[in-house]
C-alpha cells in the first residue's frame, strides 16, 4: 500500500490505527531477550489505548506475573472524542458493569488498572482489570491523563498519527522510558531528529522494511491496496513506512554493519545507481558524499557520508556519528552552499536537501542523514 492512505489519515486525522498482537509481541520480546528484567517492579502506562479490546493491554496483562509488572495502566478516548468510532455502542463489557452510564459512556474516557489479584485465582491477569470512567474525554495532553504519566516508569502505545510530535514531547517533558509506534518520516522532525542525533531515542527492533498491517474501524475508506476484512467483519490495512521508536536498549542496536570497501562497492554492488561508476557523488552544497544505500556504505572512506533515513534501521552508535540530516537546514553548520533564484529556478527544493549534478543539471536528494565513521 503506498504511503497516500497514511497521508489522508494524518490530514483528516481519521487515524486509528490498531497494532497487531503478533507485532506487539516479536518488539517487547526484543526487549525482554537484552534485559529479562526490564519491566520488573515497574508502572506501564498504554495511553491512547481502548482496553476492552486493545492487544496492547492483552500482552501486558497475560505477561503481568512472567514480567513482574507492578502496575498497568491503560486510558482510552472517550467515544465522541474520536474522528472516527470503532464501536458505536458501549460493549456488553461495560454495559454490563455497575459502574456503566450511558452518557459517560459517550464522553468520556476510561481508565483500567491491573495490580492485584481481585479474582482470588492465585494469578493476576486480564480477568483482574479494574476500571472506571476518567473525568475527561481520555485525552493524553489533559491534567489527569498527565497524572498518570507523572507516575509511570513506561509509556507504550501507538498514538495517533496527526499527533505523533505533540505525544513524543508529552513524553519527553517527563523524561520517561517509552516504546511507541509512528511514522518513519518522524525521524526529520524538529522534535524528533535532535534525541536520535543525541541518542535519547532510536528505532525498534522489529519493523525494518515492508509494510504492516493494522486494524482500523468500520468507517475507515478501504481505498488503496492491501486492505482485508476477516470473517467477523473486522478491517485491516496493510500501512508502509512504519516503525517503532524507543528509549529502551535492545541487542539489535549494537550489531555493527557489515561493511565493503568503497572500490568494492562501486565493482560489486547490486545497485545499478552504483555499480560500474568511478566514484560516489559528492554533494555540491555539503563537504560529503552521497550514499544512497545504507548497504553501500564504504569501509574505508572517514568523511562525512550523506545516507537515506532508513539507515536507522541498521545504526550502531559504536560504529557511526550522526552529524545532522538535510532536512533541517544549516542546524549543525554542515552546509556549505546557499542556492539563490539567481543561480537556480529550483532554489528551495535545493536548500531544503543536498545537492548533486545529475546529467549536467543539479538535483535534490530525498533526506539524508549526514553520518561518519567511528
Amino acid at each position: 500500500m503506498a504511503n497516500t492512505n497514511l497521508k489522508e489519515a494524518k490530514a483528516a486525522k481519521n487515524d486509528e490505527f490498531y497494532t497487531q498482537f503478533h507485532d506487539i509481541e516479536i518488539e517487547m520480546n526484543a526487549y525482554l531477550e537484552y534485559d529479562p528484567d526490564v519491566f520488573r517492579g515497574k508502572t506501564v502506562l498504554l495511553p491512547c489505548d481502548d482496553p476492552e479490546w486493545s492487544n496492547f493491554t492483552r500482552f501486558f496483562a497475560a505477561k503481568f506475573d512472567e514480567l513482574g509488572i507492578k502496575k498497568l495502566i491503560s486510558t482510552s478516548y472517550a467515544p465522541d472524542a474520536k474522528k472516527m468510532k470503532l464501536l458505536a455502542e458501549p460493549s456488553l463489557f461495560e454495559m454490563e458493569a455497575p459502574q456503566f452510564d450511558p452518557q459517560k459512556a459517550q464522553t468520556k474516557g476510561k481508565i483500567f488498572i491491573l495490580d492485584k489479584d481481585i479474582t482470588n485465582d492465585g494469578r493476576v491477569n486480564i480477568e483482574d482489570l479494574q476500571w472506571e470512567y476518567l473525568e475527561g474525554d481520555g485525552d493524553f495532553r489533559s491534567k489527569e491523563v498527565t497524572k498518570l504519566r507523572d507516575e509511570a516508569d513506561f509509556i507504550i502505545t501507538n498514538p495517533p498519527f496527526s499527533l505523533f510530535r505533540e505525544f513524543l514531547a508529552w513524553i519527553m517533558d517527563a523524561n520517561k522510558k517509552f516504546i511507541i509506534i509512528g511514522n518513519m518520516n518522524a525521524i526529520t522532525y524538529k522534535e524528533a531528529f535532535p534525541l536520535i542525533k543525541d541518542n535519547k531515542m532510536w528505532l525498534g527492533y522489529s519493523i525494518h522494511s515492508g509494510d504492516r498491517e493494522f486494524e482500523v474501524p468500520n468507517e475507515y475508506p478501504l481505498a488503496a491496496a492491501g486492505w482485508r476484512i476477516d470473517e467477523n467483519g473486522r478491517k485491516f490495512i496493510r500501512v508502509k513506512g512504519v516503525r517503532w521508536f524507543t528509549n529502551i536498549d535492545h541487542g539489535r542496536r549494537h550489531q555493527p554493519l557489515a561493511l565493503m570497501t568503497m572500490a568494492d562497492n562501486l565493482r560489486f554492488s547490486k545497485h545499478k545507481e552504483l555499480k560500474g561508476k568511478t566514484a560516489y557523488d559528492h554533494y555540491d552544497n555539503y563537504d560529503a558524499i552521497e550514499v544512497p544505500f545504507t548497504d553501500a556504505i564504504p569501509l574505508d572512506y572517514d568523511g562525512v557520508m550523506g545516507v537515506p533515513i532508513s539507515f536507522l534501521d541498521k545504526y550502531c552508535p559504536e560504529q557511526f556519528e550522526i552529524l545532522g540530516i538535510t532536512d533541517r537546514g544549516n542546524e549543525w553548520v554542515l552546509k556549505t552552499k546557499e542556492y539563490t533564484v539567481f543561480d537556480t529556478s529550483n532554489f528551495a527544493d535545493l536548500n531544503r536537501r543536498g545537492a548533486i549534478w545529475s546529467k549536467g543539471t543539479l538535483v535534490s536528494t530525498y533526506a539524508r542523514l549526514l553520518i561518519k565513521k567511528l
